[in-house]
Protein backbone atom coordinates (compact mmCIF):
# COMPACT_ATOMS: atom_id res chain seq x y z
CA UNK A 1 0.00 0.00 0.00
CA UNK A 2 1.35 3.54 -1.05
CA UNK A 3 2.10 5.71 1.65
CA UNK A 4 0.55 9.52 1.03
CA UNK A 5 0.88 12.72 2.96
CA UNK A 6 -3.14 13.59 4.48
CA UNK A 7 -4.93 16.60 3.02
CA UNK A 8 -4.01 18.80 5.43
CA UNK A 9 -3.52 22.84 5.95
CA UNK A 10 -0.73 24.49 8.23
CA UNK A 11 -0.48 28.21 9.26
CA UNK A 12 1.46 30.48 10.85
CA UNK A 13 1.08 33.88 12.36
CA UNK A 14 1.20 35.65 8.59
CA UNK A 15 0.67 32.18 6.35
CA UNK A 16 -1.73 29.53 5.83
CA UNK A 17 0.00 26.35 3.37
CA UNK A 18 -2.66 24.65 1.30
CA UNK A 19 -3.90 22.62 -1.35
CA UNK A 20 -4.77 24.28 -4.00
CA UNK A 21 -7.75 25.07 -6.06
CA UNK A 22 -9.76 26.61 -8.82
CA UNK A 23 -9.95 29.63 -7.33
CA UNK A 24 -5.92 30.04 -7.37
CA UNK A 25 -5.70 30.07 -10.77
CA UNK A 26 -5.60 33.61 -12.05
CA UNK A 27 -2.72 34.59 -8.93
CA UNK A 28 -1.11 31.30 -10.34
CA UNK A 29 -0.98 32.23 -13.68
CA UNK A 30 0.64 35.94 -12.60
CA UNK A 31 2.78 34.43 -10.06
CA UNK A 32 4.21 31.59 -12.68
CA UNK A 33 5.20 34.54 -15.64
CA UNK A 34 8.09 35.82 -13.65
CA UNK A 35 11.35 36.32 -15.24
CA UNK A 36 13.07 34.72 -11.83
CA UNK A 37 10.68 31.70 -12.33
CA UNK A 38 11.00 30.83 -15.94
CA UNK A 39 15.02 31.24 -15.01
CA UNK A 40 14.79 28.45 -11.84
CA UNK A 41 12.16 26.23 -12.39
CA UNK A 42 11.05 24.31 -15.65
CA UNK A 43 7.50 25.27 -15.48
CA UNK A 44 6.18 26.22 -19.11
CA UNK A 45 6.77 29.62 -20.41
CA UNK A 46 5.05 31.93 -21.15
CA UNK A 47 2.68 29.71 -18.43
CA UNK A 48 -0.92 30.12 -19.52
CA UNK A 49 -4.31 29.71 -17.85
CA UNK A 50 -4.24 25.96 -19.24
CA UNK A 51 -1.37 25.41 -17.32
CA UNK A 52 -2.24 26.39 -14.38
CA UNK A 53 -5.96 24.48 -14.20
CA UNK A 54 -3.76 21.27 -15.56
CA UNK A 55 -1.69 22.14 -11.91
CA UNK A 56 -4.38 22.90 -9.88
CA UNK A 57 -6.53 20.01 -11.10
CA UNK A 58 -4.53 17.10 -12.03
CA UNK A 59 -0.38 17.47 -11.42
CA UNK A 60 -0.85 18.68 -7.66
CA UNK A 61 -3.23 16.33 -6.08
CA UNK A 62 -1.48 13.44 -8.09
CA UNK A 63 1.53 14.27 -6.30
CA UNK A 64 -0.06 13.55 -2.89
CA UNK A 65 -2.51 10.84 -3.85
CA UNK A 66 0.55 8.51 -5.88
CA UNK A 67 2.64 9.14 -2.55
CA UNK A 68 5.22 10.87 -4.40
CA UNK A 69 5.00 14.41 -1.96
CA UNK A 70 2.98 17.14 -1.78
CA UNK A 71 1.98 20.85 -3.10
CA UNK A 72 0.95 23.94 -1.15
CA UNK A 73 -0.27 27.32 -1.98
CA UNK A 74 0.93 29.91 0.62
CA UNK A 75 -1.01 32.85 0.94
CA UNK A 76 -0.97 35.41 3.10
CA UNK A 77 -3.12 35.12 6.32
CA UNK A 78 -4.49 38.38 6.25
CA UNK A 79 -5.06 38.89 3.06
CA UNK A 80 -5.57 35.55 1.41
CA UNK A 81 -3.61 36.36 -1.79
CA UNK A 82 -1.44 33.76 -3.31
CA UNK A 83 2.54 34.23 -1.96
CA UNK A 84 4.19 31.40 -3.18
CA UNK A 85 4.54 27.13 -3.55
CA UNK A 86 6.17 25.14 -1.47
CA UNK A 87 6.58 21.38 -2.31
CA UNK A 88 7.67 17.95 -1.77
CA UNK A 89 8.89 15.46 -3.91
CA UNK A 90 10.86 12.43 -4.74
CA UNK A 91 9.72 10.78 -1.22
CA UNK A 92 11.40 8.03 0.51
CA UNK A 93 8.58 6.43 2.79
CA UNK A 94 11.11 3.64 3.56
CA UNK A 95 13.65 5.99 5.10
CA UNK A 96 11.29 9.18 5.81
CA UNK A 97 13.19 11.68 3.77
CA UNK A 98 12.00 14.19 0.71
CA UNK A 99 13.01 16.68 -0.79
CA UNK A 100 11.57 20.35 -0.98
CA UNK A 101 11.09 22.45 -3.42
CA UNK A 102 9.87 26.42 -3.15
CA UNK A 103 9.38 29.40 -4.79
CA UNK A 104 7.62 33.35 -3.98
CA UNK A 105 5.67 35.94 -5.94
CA UNK A 106 7.98 38.72 -7.11
CA UNK A 107 5.87 41.23 -5.51
CA UNK A 108 6.16 39.29 -1.83
CA UNK A 109 9.88 38.79 -1.93
CA UNK A 110 11.95 40.45 0.99
CA UNK A 111 9.68 39.20 3.29
CA UNK A 112 11.04 36.07 4.31
CA UNK A 113 7.82 33.77 2.72
CA UNK A 114 9.94 31.08 1.48
CA UNK A 115 11.90 30.75 4.74
CA UNK A 116 8.49 30.93 7.13
CA UNK A 117 6.65 28.31 4.56
CA UNK A 118 9.59 26.13 4.25
CA UNK A 119 10.74 25.54 7.91
CA UNK A 120 6.76 25.12 9.07
CA UNK A 121 6.32 22.18 6.39
CA UNK A 122 10.06 21.08 7.54
CA UNK A 123 8.95 21.27 11.16
CA UNK A 124 5.50 19.30 10.64
CA UNK A 125 7.18 16.99 9.00
CA UNK A 126 9.34 15.96 11.69
CA UNK A 127 7.26 16.58 14.70
CA UNK A 128 3.74 15.03 13.22
CA UNK A 129 4.86 12.51 10.18
CA UNK A 130 8.21 10.97 11.72
CA UNK A 131 10.19 12.07 8.85
CA UNK A 132 14.36 12.18 9.32
CA UNK A 133 15.48 14.26 6.51
CA UNK A 134 14.48 16.94 3.89
CA UNK A 135 16.75 17.73 1.11
CA UNK A 136 17.24 20.81 -1.25
CA UNK A 137 19.03 21.09 -4.26
CA UNK A 138 19.74 24.72 -5.41
CA UNK A 139 21.43 25.96 -8.56
CA UNK A 140 24.68 26.66 -8.32
CA UNK A 141 23.82 30.35 -9.22
CA UNK A 142 21.03 31.11 -7.21
CA UNK A 143 21.63 32.42 -4.39
CA UNK A 144 18.65 33.50 -3.09
CA UNK A 145 17.88 30.20 -3.07
CA UNK A 146 20.57 29.09 -1.25
CA UNK A 147 20.08 31.61 1.44
CA UNK A 148 16.66 29.98 2.31
CA UNK A 149 18.29 26.76 2.58
CA UNK A 150 21.13 28.21 4.95
CA UNK A 151 18.71 30.76 6.83
CA UNK A 152 16.52 27.73 7.69
CA UNK A 153 19.42 25.66 9.59
CA UNK A 154 20.15 23.13 6.41
CA UNK A 155 23.84 22.06 6.36
CA UNK A 156 25.82 21.77 3.12
CA UNK A 157 26.62 18.35 1.79
CA UNK A 158 27.98 18.58 -1.60
CA UNK A 159 27.47 19.53 -5.16
CA UNK A 160 25.48 17.49 -8.28
CA UNK A 161 28.13 18.26 -11.47
CA UNK A 162 26.02 19.13 -14.38
CA UNK A 163 22.94 17.87 -12.67
CA UNK A 164 20.12 20.46 -13.79
CA UNK A 165 18.90 22.29 -16.35
CA UNK A 166 17.98 25.92 -15.74
CA UNK A 167 16.83 29.03 -18.58
CA UNK A 168 19.25 31.62 -19.53
CA UNK A 169 18.57 34.34 -22.32
CA UNK A 170 21.14 34.96 -24.67
CA UNK A 171 23.51 37.87 -23.62
CA UNK A 172 21.02 38.34 -21.05
CA UNK A 173 18.99 40.36 -23.64
CA UNK A 174 15.72 40.90 -22.05
CA UNK A 175 13.81 40.17 -24.81
CA UNK A 176 15.54 37.12 -25.90
CA UNK A 177 14.36 33.79 -26.31
CA UNK A 178 14.74 31.19 -23.49
CA UNK A 179 17.41 28.75 -23.55
CA UNK A 180 18.06 25.79 -21.97
CA UNK A 181 21.47 25.56 -19.67
CA UNK A 182 22.98 23.10 -17.76
CA UNK A 183 23.93 23.61 -13.82
CA UNK A 184 25.73 22.10 -10.90
CA UNK A 185 23.00 21.73 -8.19
CA UNK A 186 23.73 22.39 -4.79
CA UNK A 187 23.01 19.50 -2.20
CA UNK A 188 21.69 20.44 1.10
CA UNK A 189 19.96 19.04 4.04
CA UNK A 190 17.97 19.36 7.10
CA UNK A 191 17.66 16.22 9.53
CA UNK A 192 15.38 15.92 12.44
CA UNK A 193 17.97 16.63 15.08
CA UNK A 194 18.62 19.95 13.63
CA UNK A 195 15.70 21.60 14.70
CA UNK A 196 16.07 19.66 17.73
CA UNK A 197 16.12 21.17 21.79
CA UNK A 198 15.08 19.67 25.08
CA UNK A 199 10.71 20.12 24.66
CA UNK A 200 10.68 21.21 20.42
CA UNK A 201 9.62 18.06 18.81
CA UNK A 202 7.67 16.58 21.23
CA UNK A 203 5.24 19.94 21.64
CA UNK A 204 3.10 22.02 19.55
CA UNK A 205 5.07 25.54 19.58
CA UNK A 206 8.75 26.37 19.77
CA UNK A 207 11.17 26.21 17.13
CA UNK A 208 14.95 24.73 16.85
CA UNK A 209 17.22 26.43 18.28
CA UNK A 210 19.94 26.26 15.26
CA UNK A 211 17.23 27.31 12.55
CA UNK A 212 15.72 29.73 14.55
CA UNK A 213 18.92 31.55 14.77
CA UNK A 214 19.23 31.44 10.85
CA UNK A 215 15.55 32.46 9.93
CA UNK A 216 15.54 34.99 12.28
CA UNK A 217 16.97 37.55 9.46
CA UNK A 218 14.27 37.00 6.84
CA UNK A 219 14.73 40.14 4.16
CA UNK A 220 15.94 38.79 0.97
CA UNK A 221 14.15 38.15 -2.39
CA UNK A 222 13.70 34.43 -2.61
CA UNK A 223 12.96 31.66 -5.97
CA UNK A 224 14.03 28.53 -6.30
CA UNK A 225 15.73 25.91 -8.32
CA UNK A 226 12.78 22.55 -8.31
CA UNK A 227 11.85 19.72 -10.49
CA UNK A 228 7.99 20.10 -10.87
CA UNK A 229 6.53 18.34 -13.58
Amino acid sequence: MTSTFPDISLSTDRLVLRPYDEDDIPALVEMMNDDLIAAWTNMPQPYTAADARDFVTRTAPAEREHGRGLVLAVTEMLTQRLVGTVTLQHTDWRIRGTEAGYLTAHWARGEGYACESVLTVCRWLFREQGFERVELRTAADNTASQQVAQKIGCVSEGVLRSAGIVRARPDADPAGAWTEVRTDLLVWSLLREDLDYPGDLGGSAGAGRRADAGAANYADDYTAFADWR
